[in-house]
């Protein structure tokens, strides 16, 4: 029988936490779940063989028995024996000349209802042991302990990008699952780091537990005009010399229609004004808007030709004289 390195399998060290177990578990369980993978032999494979890891390795009595035969195994392979010749048993049963463990139900009912089929031969023989017997009693798993009660899905997670005005308005995404195609809202506000949730359409229960969750991640793209700020979005805006000096209106950008903008005399660069409510919406109240933040850059005239430059000289004699 071939010994199987569950670490290796959800690819994450042998002192690897829960937590980053965990993570890698979902990670994989995403990417070569059924669903996602319709009528692919080679990834509900991986799919069993990852569940299967994370069975064993999310558990801390079957990881502490597990890291037991991995170490004994290793240093049989160091020993250049046989690995045909290991004893299983020794160290899974507890107590010499073999211990068998026997399941008075179904193997599947143990870990999450898939059936026997969905272990591997090393799985199975580990778990199932060989030698004499001994039966648990009904309600208990392998290990004596009391039998899994029905558990509530696994929450899953995916991501989408979105455009800024996207994000204004509001918008929806179509999310595959398999055959399945879902519908989802995307509410006005919604930031970097936003998340959907989605009732129900996570991985299955066990037992007659609900399904978990599934989550949105939302990126906003960057865009060309705004940088935002919370609910507020800044822009800079080029103002030519005259209107600065003489004051006017000018136009700017907003994400719902441009607006007109009053500009004082005398303006200099780098000042900023505030367009009260032209923001992005708050994301937990669609009525309430965050501000426009406008900073003027002031465009200085260029390549003057001979006139235009005679005008300016007096201009300033003008003011030198005053």
């Amino acid at each position: 029988m071939e010994y199987k390195d569950y670490y290796k399998i959800l690819g994450v060290d042998r002192n690897s936490s829960e937590q980053e177990i965990k993570r890698a578990y979902r990670r994989l369980a995403r990417e070569f779940h059924p669903d996602v993978n319709p009528d692919d032999k080679s990834a509900e494979e991986k799919f069993k063989g990852i569940n299967e890891a994370y069975e064993v390795l999310n558990d801390s009595e079957k990881r502490r028995k597990y890291d037991q035969l991995g170490a004994n195994w290793q240093q049989w392979q160091q020993m250049g024996r046989d690995p045909g010749q290991f004893d299983w048993t020794q160290w899974f049963a507890g107590a010499p000349g073999g211990t068998r463990v026997e399941w008075s139900g179904d193997l599947g009912d143990l870990f999450g209802g898939a059936g026997a089929e969905s272990f591997s031969d090393f799985f199975r023989s580990v778990f199932g042991g060989a030698g004499g017997t001994r039966r648990t009693r009904a309600g208990e798993d392998i290990f004596g302990r009391t039998r899994q009660r029905p558990t509530r899905g696994q929450d899953m997670e995916t991501a989408a990008t979105i455009t800024l005005e996207e994000a204004f308005h509001g918008t929806t995404r179509v999310l595959k699952q398999g055959q399945r195609r879902i519908r989802v809202k995307i509410p006005p506000g919604a930031r970097t780091g936003s998340r959907v949730r989605i009732a129900g359409k996570g991985q299955s229960g066990y037992g007659d537990a609900p399904s978990g969750d599934l989550y949105l991640n939302i990126t906003v793209k960057p865009h060309p005009i705004f940088e935002r700020e919370g609910d507020h979005l800044c822009c800079d805006i080029d103002v030519d010399l005259y209107t600065a000096v003489l004051g006017g209106q000018i136009r700017v950008p907003a994400l719902n229609g441009d607006v007109s903008l009053k500009i004082p005399a005398g303006t200099e660069g780098g000042k900023t004004f505030r367009l009260r409510g032209k923001g992005m919406p708050n994301p937990h109240n669609a009525n309430q808007y965050g501000d426009l933040l406008v900073t003027i850059r002031v465009q200085i005239p260029q390549d003057l030709n001979a006139k235009e430059r005679a005008l300016f000289e007096e201009l300033s004699n003008l003011r030198k004289r005053h």
